[in-house]
């Protein structure tokens, strides 16, 4: 018994010594506590994000608009819209406007659409921008037309007469209104094309219509001729007798179409050239005449109150 643990004791005695290089090794980091070998330690530079790429800045784009054919530039007038451009299917924005001639917009890069606006005419184009300052032109295919009215060789006070300008669709020829409420003198762009043109003379049935053709770069003046005349109406005791006030008066056709009615001592009423029928209401009587418009012939029509008075024509 007393030699087994004399034995015993000598190994625990030897168990430092043996223990001590391998702790040693470990505390130096070349060996684990166990023994084995420690991996290479392995140093790497720290991995930095991919540099951006460096944003272009905002660029200039200057535009300006001729007339197609004639080349002819465009100095006023004009509506200059610049959309963005986001591509198939998207709708697209409006980023930028001007009415100037030559406009000047500062704009990011990227896909544009410049349309301009001259008249009833129009023009796009599709403008791709990088970083550097560009410059485009627009070709406008437009003519335009100005009008007038006329009574044979007189002209028709502007405030008389109006003009209505129509796109024929089919064998309609008041197919699709332009435009209505035209002044004389108005110079209306429109389109290279053919259009139909009517003139009302009055707030009546005097009306002209023509067909007229406008062409690029080119004015289209044209006077509509009118076969017509303003008349005076009037109810009266005997002719050239004073009017009778707050008369009520219907101008009818032959048929007994109603063309115009009035109120008033002597209101006055423009028609077309042909045959009337004059009915007059006053203080619950009612008086007729039958009169004919001549063209140019501006004249009184007078329904007397007497059976017995004259009715001239």
């Amino acid at each position: 018994m007393v030699g087994r643990r004399t034995r015993w004791c000598a190994v625990l005695a030897a168990m430092p010594s043996a223990l001590a290089p391998s702790m040693a090794l470990a505390q130096q980091g070349l060996v684990q506590p166990g023994g084995g070998p420690l991996p290479s330690p392995s140093i790497t530079s720290p991995t930095l994000p991919p540099a951006l790429p460096r944003a272009e800045p905002d660029a200039q784009l200057t535009l300006s608009a001729i007339l197609s054919g004639a080349a002819t530039p465009l100095q006023d007038g004009l509506a200059w819209r610049i959309f963005d451009d986001r591509g198939e299917g998207a709708r697209p924005a409006i980023v930028a406007r001007s009415t100037e001639a030559e406009p000047h917009f500062t704009l990011p890069p990227g896909a544009y659409v410049a349309t301009v606006t001259y008249g009833f005419a129009s023009a796009s184009k599709r403008i791709v921008l990088g970083g550097q300052a560009a410059s485009d032109t627009l070709r406008v295919a437009a003519g335009a037309l100005r009008l007038s009215g006329a009574v044979g060789d007189v002209k028709i006070p502007p405030d008389q007469v109006t003009f209505s300008v129509f796109v024929p669709v089919g064998t309609n020829s008041e197919g699709r209104l332009v435009r209505a409420g035209i002044h004389t003198g108005e110079l209306l762009r429109l389109p290279e094309g053919t259009y139909h043109v009517v003139s009302t003379y009055g707030e009546s049935n005097a009306i002209q219509r023509a067909d007229l053709k406008v062409e690029n770069g080119k004015v289209t003046e044209a006077t509509l001729n009118h076969r017509a005349a303003t008349v005076t109406l009037k109810l009266v005791a005997a002719p050239g007798s004073e009017a009778f006030a707050g008369t009520a008066f219907s101008v009818l056709t032959p048929g007994g179409d109603t063309i115009r009615e009035a109120i008033g001592a002597f209101p006055q009423v423009t028609l077309a050239e042909g045959d009337y029928v004059l009915i007059a209401r006053h203080d619950g009587q009612v008086y007729t005449r039958e009169f004919k418009v001549e063209s140019g012939l501006d004249r009184d029509i007078e329904v007397t109150t007497k059976a017995d008075a004259p009715a001239a024509n």
